[in-house]
């Protein structure tokens, strides 16, 4: 079990990362808490412990452990020792949201370490986490989305009118968005606010638009969730937007966040946010369960982002049909055990070394 990470959803990573370990816990699995440090330590904790046990870093009786790459690699006891122990992982369960845990970062150092890994690949991690690329591939396909535009220090080349929505182009679905007025505004933003210094993407803002959401897992075979729409905090929230607060501050997660589940849409907006979903699962390859947010005025849909390792693992959302929390987790095991990603060199055979003229020919 993976929870933590360098990164601003680091407190929510650790929840979901305890809410999967009691659930295995008492299901009477094995599980080894790996806890991601902010500063990129990593230690080994008791996976029963509550999220206030973390509140000032790593907890009591931590154990330091490193992430050691190549041929029998994997997380290991630190130290100098000849005779550091090896932590015996069949699947790591990964449970980071935001930053390296979800950009791909974390995915290919487990997979070059040899440790098999629960959620996106590599490639399908980079490409949920990134913003305006997810955007393009979307609106390649033909799928309804709002226009999107990278906001660089000059400014925008935007071909809509404000006020404007800016987004970190790297991150999750609701830390450092603001609604702005105008361009000016925007650049602003984007020297000041340091969940922007990565890249930030603005796009048009609607406030006829709400909010709907859905999850895919994709074994044992594609299925979809129930749709829910969250509930905004309306004149509490001067951007009028669904944020970080709304979701995650009432205690136990999305669980306990205002919302509609399943969601009173039209029969016709159910059908286009199913087909829509199916489309993106296979475009990104979504492995595991991820959650597909959408904007709606009631009558179309507009595809907004993919989360690939969502908030809890999107288990609040599988209402109908139902799935229970123990279920979703074994069968995200379940399909990593079945089919583990191996790298291969065939063709790699030396005949192109051997045509090669020197080294020093090619410089010159």
């Amino acid at each position: 079990m993976i929870f933590g990470g360098p990164s601003p959803e680091h407190d929510v990573s650790i929840l979901t990362g305890l809410q999967a370990s009691r659930c295995l816990l008492d299901g009477g699995d094995r599980v080894h808490g790996i806890y991601w440090a902010k500063g990129g330590d990593w230690y080994e904790v008791d996976p029963g412990l509550e999220g206030r046990d973390f509140i000032d870093g790593p907890p009591r009786g931590a154990s330091r452990i490193e992430l050691v790459l190549g041929p029998g690699g994997g997380f290991r006891s630190s130290g100098r020792s000849l005779r550091s122990r090896q932590l015996q992982i069949d699947v790591a369960l990964v449970c980071c949201h935001g930053g390296p845990g979800e950009d791909g970062t974390l995915q290919a150092a487990l997979e070059l370490a040899g440790v098999a890994h629960t959620g996106p690949s590599v490639a399908g991690a980079a490409l949920g986490m990134d913003k305006l690329a997810f955007g393009a591939v979307v609106a390649g396909a033909g799928l309804p989305t709002l226009s999107r535009h990278l906001l660089c220090p000059n400014g925008a080349d935007v071909d809509f009118a404000p006020p404007y929505i800016v987004k970190p182009r790297f991150g999750g679905s609701s830390i450092g968005i603001e609604v702005v007025a105008d361009v000016g505004a925007a650049l602003s933003l984007l020297r000041s606010s340091v969940h922007l210094s990565r890249g930030a993407v603005v796009e048009p803002y609607r406030a006829d638009l709400f909010d709907l959401q859905i999850a895919v897992r994709s074994w044992p075979e594609l299925q979809l969730s129930a749709i829910e729409r969250p509930i905004r905090s309306g004149p509490t929230d001067e951007s009028g937007i669904l944020g970080y607060r709304d979701k995650y501050s009432g205690g136990a997660g999305m669980v306990s966040a205002p919302r509609e589940l399943p969601a009173k849409v039209t029969s016709e907006l159910e059908k286009a946010i199913h087909d829509a979903t199916r489309r993106i699962a296979s475009l990104c390859s979504i492995q595991g369960v991820a959650r597909v947010d959408f904007l709606s005025d009631g009558s179309e849909i507009w595809v907004n982002e993919v989360n690939t390792i969502p908030g809890s693992l999107a288990h609040h959302l599988w209402v109908s049909p139902a799935l229970d929390f123990i279920d979703l987790i074994r069968h995200l095991l379940a399909e990593v055990q079945s089919e583990q990603l191996r790298y291969s060199s065939t063709g790699a055979d030396g005949a192109i070394l051997s045509a090669a003229s020197s080294i020093a020919s090619k410089l010159a």
